[in-house]
């Protein structure tokens, strides 16, 4: 039995699935993975993810500048992404935030860019995208100076229970994939567990952080009947509620009841 799925984040535009595009999703509807959130990584990409997102229904963009690819990144970008959501409907701002796991990657730049898109978020009344690894705490504290006037998820959510509180007391929700149906992710696991549940997205992160059955393998879409499955198990739920509700919180958060291909 397949349930209407919401992908809030998966990089169907890289390159990863550049041979077997179509494929990858056809087994995503078949798995019940009705709708997907593409975040971008840098500029470049844009355009070809606005050419994919209006290629196929359920497809959906966020435009901006992620801090891995800092490197990539110039100052004029920031100015760039406001012109472009000028001329682009978009459903978010992303995916950007803070990586201080990575050392190579300087701070104060990645705040600069991050400062500014929250600032974009805001300016066009759009949810935010966001990535922190690493930096659960800067990102929050970055978020709080905004008192209120921002919203979003945070995808991968890895932080503490405390931090997932400050979050969602913030209007912001959790993005959860394949990192919770791995047993030594305790920590996330209760938080799963215990979370209102109105807060809480699916996601997979494809090409990236597959589940634990299959670890080692490119991740795609089709694979969030697994995160699915796990996260039912840890509430001791049906399968079917959680899908509806995490669909819904999807749709409201990125305010689906616009059509953006009209």
């Amino acid at each position: 039995m397949t349930f209407a799925l919401f992908d809030s984040h998966a990089h169907l535009d890289a390159g990863e699935f550049e041979a077997d595009r179509d494929a990858v999703l056809a087994a995503a509807r078949a798995a019940g993975v009705r709708e997907i959130l593409i975040p971008a990584i840098e500029a470049a990409a844009w355009e070809p993810l606005h050419a994919l997102c209006e290629s196929e229904a359920g497809l959906y963009p966020a435009y901006g500048l992620h801090p891995l690819y800092l490197p990539r990144h110039r100052g004029e970008d920031l100015q760039a992404l406001r012109e472009w959501l000028r001329g682009h409907p978009a459903t978010a701002v992303g995916e950007c935030g803070l990586d201080f796991h990575d050392d190579s990657l300087d701070r104060e730049r990645q705040l600069h860019f991050l400062r500014e898109q929250l600032r974009i978020a805001r300016e066009f009344d759009l949810p935010l995208v966001l990535h922190a690894r690493g930096a659960f705490e800067q990102v929050i504290l970055e978020l709080e100076k905004f008192d209120g006037a921002l919203r979003g998820v945070v995808h991968s959510f890895s932080g503490s229970g405390e931090q997932a509180k400050r979050l969602w007391e913030m209007g912001f929700l959790l993005g959860v994939g394949g990192p919770v149906t791995y047993d030594r992710a305790r920590r996330l696991r209760k938080i799963v567990m215990e979370m209102p549940l109105q807060f809480l997205l699916l996601e997979t992160d494809a090409p990236d952080q597959p589940d634990v059955t299959h670890r080692g393998q490119r991740n795609e879409p089709a694979r969030l009947t697994e995160v699915l499955r796990c996260v039912a198990e840890l509430r001791g739920r049906p399968q079917e509620e959680i899908a509806r509700a995490t669909t819904a919180n999807a749709r409201k958060l990125f305010s689906l009841e616009i059509n953006l291909h009209s």
